[in-house]
């Protein structure tokens, strides 16, 4: 249990990373606004949180919607009071090649992955800046560096998130304002939005292995709210090696994944043109999907990765074996790329 209750908000809390997420903190003992827009998840997650011993308030919420975003952050502090940490998690995508997506749909993305952790941010800020206190965490991921085909409107809603973060703490350091931000950049992680976010590719999609459990993502969420100090933290060694390869070889991993990234991307099943898309309307509103996706038998439920990022003391072990890793990896996408 932690040391003292915290009210935490979540946005995204009905599935994946953002409900691993609020069951981490309700581990904590710490109050849970849950935001998302599907209710039966909704309520799933809070029953999770309240099983874990934290306290769960589920607000159905859209947080492209500046405004209902505002009022339910007024909500969380007149039900749990002042909000100590705010979590940015929410997102919508379509898995397509760019030409096939339609313009409607890339500002739809763009409303909900980017400006929804604007409007976050900034509801957070107006409650905390009056008390001169607080931490914002951005979930991103390794692709807020690295862009991937099939992905541009995601991709480019956390790049777009990562320079926005980055701006606001520059801000906040000049003001020498005690209140943090930091952003957890993630690796492939095993979470339902592959059975609900609209697809149109030929086959089921998947993430880009190796995959990552939600739990493990949430460690390293609830990580970065207990030690917001640190600009950036990474999660998984996919992440580390994806991020530091991009910047010493972008050209070359643009020759490799224009070359791998369609077919990494998708399992041998076709799509099943049932499948719900939540890009409109949520696909958990009367199904609850739970914290994890369809690939169990693919993730795995640690990251050393993290784990030393975590304990000072080992991380010159580890780099050491990064930096043997990034030098294999160059070899091999270097011959990949250049057949």
């Amino acid at each position: 249990m932690g040391t003292a209750r915290r009210v935490v908000v979540v946005t995204g809390a009905s599935g994946g990373i953002g409900r691993a997420s609020a069951v981490a903190f309700g581990r904590e003992g710490d109050a849970v606004a849950l935001l998302a827009r599907g209710e039966a998840g909704l309520a799933g997650a809070a029953a999770e949180v309240e099983a874990a011993g934290g306290q769960a308030l589920a607000v159905p919420v859209d947080v492209a919607d500046a405004e209902a975003l505002d009022a339910a952050a007024d909500r969380v502090e007149r039900e749990l009071g002042p909000i100590d940490v705010w979590v940015n998690v929410a997102f919508t995508s379509v898995f397509s090649r760019f030409d096939e997506i339609k313009p409607e749909e890339y500002k739809r993305v763009t409303e909900v992955s980017y400006l929804g952790f604007v409007y976050g941010t900034m509801s957070a800020l107006k409650r905390m800046r009056p008390r001169n206190k607080g931490t914002i965490v951005q979930v991103g991921s390794a692709l807020a560096y690295r862009g991937i085909p099939l992905q541009t409107a995601y991709c480019g809603a956390k790049h777009a998130i990562q320079g926005f973060n980055e701006a606001l703490r520059c801000e906040l350091l000049h003001e020498g304002s005690p209140i943090r931000t930091t952003m957890v950049q993630m690796p492939a992680v095993n979470t339902p939005q592959f059975s609900w976010v609209l697809s149109r590719l030929p086959r089921q999609a998947q993430p880009v292995p190796p995959i990552y459990q939600p739990e493990v993502a949430a460690r390293g969420v609830v990580y970065a709210a207990a030690h917001p100090e640190r600009r950036e933290y990474w999660v998984g060694a996919s992440t580390a090696l994806t991020l530091i390869a991009n910047a010493v070889m972008p050209g070359v991993l643009d020759q490799y994944l224009a070359k791998t990234g369609f077919k990494s991307q998708q399992t041998s099943d076709p799509h099943n043109p049932e499948q719900p898309a939540n890009l409109w309307e949520p696909a958990d509103a009367e199904k609850d999907f739970g914290t994890h996706g369809i690939f169990d038998d693919k993730s795995s439920s640690r990251s050393l990765q993290l784990e030393a990022s975590q304990h000072h003391g080992v991380v010159a072990a580890v780099s050491g074996v990064l930096v043997a890793g990034i030098a294999a990896t160059v070899g091999t996408v270097w011959k990949k790329a250049s057949r």
